[in-house]
């Protein structure tokens, strides 16, 4: 497969999304194109939407990868979160530079800001980001580690695309313990206008099934750090019993997804309902044990270590670390799995909706345990269509 390079490609990258996306909408039934959830909805009271009890939106049509990737941006520097905005814009946060990135339309990027107090080490560094947009204010939130601990901050956004700047962080959450490695670390406002956020165990597997730790955990809380209503347990605890989860996303009938790390066995992709145990570390991937719930989708572990989830036309999509392929999983359709750019990449460590009915992903070559080629670490867009 051969790949377009990032500078003049973004501007046709654009043209190329406008063709996929009329044939997206011309595939569906309803005639409309492909949906994606928010990145940002506003912020709201009300509890989560029903999860599994209503039927799919008929409009939606299944996609699949197709076409020629293209390179949006090169020479990223352990890339960890993508992050598209409402204006147009699109951030990326970078690990072990603490940096914030603004992609500009020529494939180069600007630092928009360098996030305070983060400590990289390992897996740990800046993390996640996220944002709450609204007519007066954008918030981007950031999960970083610490000195002692991760946790989230929050900063206002000011400019315009191509002038971006970050101003002084004001704390969100901090406690979560720490760690070398499984330090969880994705973000993402939910339907219902909430601040989701996964936290590993911290090397700590009892952390996990230890209701009064945040580790182990997705949290559910508001835009401030408050624990909303309808936390199950009071609490900002929303499941447990994970051990590295790094990737959540919503689908069109409000459903929570996962993608979690496994420790030797199984990689797991899951259903998230609030108060619900996933089994860490009793139990790794489907075990049939009513005191825990079981995966929808598991993998080994040299096949995926998913990273980043993205959800476009309820059409799942896990970036996958060192199984160095992207996974698309169609739920309840009985279809199995299927992956693509195997071993094309290297490790992919995010993926989200793109514009115009278009995939994008960023590579993880740069960070120590990828084997960096020319041009690494990048930003790549896909086309998506309709399955056949």
């Amino acid at each position: 497969m051969t790949t377009r390079t990032h500078g003049a490609a973004v501007a046709l990258a654009l043209g190329t999304a406008v063709v996929l996306a009329a044939t997206l909408a011309a595939c569906s039934p309803g005639g409309g194109p492909s949906r994606a959830p928010s990145p940002s909805p506003p912020a709201s009271s009300a509890p989560p939407r029903p999860t599994g009890t209503s039927t799919p939106d008929p409009v939606l049509q299944p996609v699949q990868v197709t076409g020629e990737p293209v390179e949006l941006a090169t020479g990223l520097d352990a890339p960890w979160s993508i992050l598209r905005l409402q204006n147009g814009a699109t951030l990326i946060s970078e690990r072990d530079t603490a940096n914030v990135l603004e992609l500009l339309s020529d494939g180069s990027t600007r630092v928009v800001g360098r996030v305070a107090d983060v400590v990289p080490n390992g897996e740990g560094g800046l993390l996640g980001l996220a944002a709450l947009e609204d007519a007066a204010s954008v918030w981007i939130y950031a999960y970083f580690t610490a000195a002692d601990d991760n946790r989230i901050v929050r900063m206002p956004l000011s400019g315009a695309a191509g002038s971006l700047g970050l101003g002084a962080p004001e704390p969100v959450l901090g406690g979560i313990a720490k760690a070398g490695n499984h330090d969880g670390g994705r973000i993402a406002f939910g339907p219902d206008g909430m601040l989701y956020a996964t936290a590993g165990d911290a090397g700590d597997g009892g952390r996990s099934q230890d209701q009064g730790s945040l580790n182990g955990k997705i949290l559910r809380m508001t835009p401030t750090g408050g624990v909303p209503d309808g936390n199950p347990f009071g609490t900002l605890v929303w499941s447990l019993g994970h051990r590295n989860p790094q990737g959540i996303a919503w689908d069109s009938r409000g459903r929570m997804w996962a993608s979690e790390f496994g420790q030797n066995t199984w990689d797991e992709l899951n259903l998230i309902t609030p108060g619900s145990n996933y089994g860490w570390p009793v139990v790794e991937g489907a075990a049939g044990d009513p005191a825990f719930v079981d995966p929808v989708q598991q993998w080994a572990t040299s096949d995926a270590s998913p990273s980043g989830l993205a959800i476009v036309s309820d059409t799942l999509f896990l970036a996958s670390l060192r199984g160095e392929r992207l996974w698309t999983v169609w739920p309840d359709s009985g279809r199995a799995p299927a992956a693509a750019f195997e071993g094309a990449y290297g490790r992919i460590r995010d993926v989200v909706p793109g514009p115009d009915g278009t995939l994008w992903f960023i590579t993880n070559n740069t960070d120590g345990r990828g084997d960096a080629r020319e041009g690494d670490d990048r930003l790549v867009q896909v086309g998506l269509g309709p399955v056949s």
